[in-house]
């Protein structure tokens, strides 16, 4: 089976986060260009613990920029991720590169508590 690029660069990230995320979490980040979503993953069970995204009811009401946005969901996300008691967790950036938007949402999960 021939992977095009973008599928090879989600696997050799992803390869890499699994190989030592045996006690942590995983947070996946998907961004559009208008929107960004995140989830936190139990990668041994296979499910989904929590999710945020930017076109969920309480935060697509508000009329703010793509960079404001991503504060909004990473603040959501660690308010969801505190109530389960989630601290530590590896950050999955996927294809994107650690800049612009996804640093943002990165910084802001750092400052509201979380660990990676």
């Amino acid at each position: 089976m021939r992977l095009n690029t973008i599928e090879r660069k989600r696997f050799r990230v992803r390869k890499k986060l699994k190989k030592v995320s045996k006690d942590r979490y995983r947070l996946s980040v998907s961004r559009s260009t208008k929107n960004i979503s995140a989830q936190i993953i139990d990668d041994v069970k296979k499910i989904t613990l929590v999710s945020a995204s930017s076109i969920d009811k309480e935060i697509k009401g508000q009329k703010k920029n793509k960079s404001e946005l991503s504060t909004i969901v990473a603040e959501s996300l660690a308010k969801k991720a505190n109530e389960k008691n989630i601290k530590k967790i590896y950050f999955d950036r996927g294809i994107y590169k650690y800049h612009g938007r996804v640093k943002i949402f990165a910084e802001t999960l750092r400052k509201n508590g979380m660990e990676f």
